[in-house]
């Protein structure tokens, strides 16, 4: 693995540490007045999702993890686990819900996400920033009820919960961001 030093840090590198896998959420370079210059950091273990906040010296080397990112097609579910597609080989793989966390919400079949993977081992499932998706379900809007902004609770194909105006009806596409899950336009 590449050793790099704490100044070529940047958002989104994977780094290798005692401890585990960790991505970059955020970083700043600190140079107080007197004593040494410090690189404080927040990092995400990308094996148990949790954040933390460490801090280095600046000019210390740290172990890049080299992450090898594929899209893949969302195939099926087979039991617990997501099948995927590699788009170009057609080899296919069993990813558990673990890995996948939040985007599992908004797959829907024939989705393209991508897949990184660090030594056979799948850390993590990235999704487009908004996914469009058929409502499964939802209270009809009442004639009259037009206050601005209202919100009615609607379910998604995929089974996630979401607010959507109240003129959304039952059998409309519409498109959420994945990040946040609130309702963006209808399709």
């Amino acid at each position: 693995m590449p050793a790099i030093t704490t100044n070529d840090l940047k958002n989104g590198i994977t780094l290798q540490l005692d401890n585990g896998l960790f991505q970059v959420v955020d970083f700043q370079h600190v140079k107080p007045g007197k004593g040494g210059a410090f690189v404080r950091t927040k990092l995400r273990n990308l094996r148990s999702g949790a954040v933390l906040e460490r801090t280095f010296n600046a000019g210390v080397r740290v172990e890049q993890a080299i992450v090898d990112r594929q899209d893949m097609q969302f195939l099926y579910r087979d039991g617990d686990d997501y099948v995927f597609m590699h788009t170009s080989t057609y080899d296919q793989i069993h990813v558990p819900p673990v890995a996948l966390g939040s985007a599992a919400d908004y797959l829907v079949e024939q989705a393209v996400a991508q897949i990184a993977r660090y030594h056979d081992e799948i850390i993590g499932v990235e999704i487009p920033a908004s996914a469009e998706l058929t409502i499964a379900e939802t209270e009809p809007g009442v004639q009259g009820d037009r206050v601005s902004g209202a919100r009615k609770p609607a379910r998604l194909e995929t089974g996630k919960q979401v607010q959507v105006p109240l003129f959304v009806e039952t059998g409309d596409r519409i498109r959420v961001d994945t990040r946040t899950g609130e309702y963006i336009t209808r399709v």
